[in-house]
């Protein structure tokens, strides 16, 4: 398994704890806040890595697109 940072384990357990909850993905400014990140772009950059490790994928046309891999 790829090595991830404490953040994008937060972010993974935020995102499978979501859609458990709502059904569908959260948006990237719902996970800065129940992770802790103040800019959209902090969270977006950890969301991109954890596309690269293939944890998530996303659909960029759709705010709720973030599924677990």
């Amino acid at each position: 398994m790829n090595e991830i940072t404490e953040t994008q384990h937060r972010i993974l357990i935020c995102v499978r704890e979501w859609i458990a909850e709502h059904g569908e993905g959260p948006t990237i400014r719902e996970i800065g806040q129940q992770v802790g990140l103040s800019s959209t772009s902090s969270t977006a950059y950890q969301l991109g890595k954890l596309e690269q490790h293939e944890m998530i994928s996303r659909n960029a046309r759709s705010w709720r697109s973030i599924r677990l891999c």
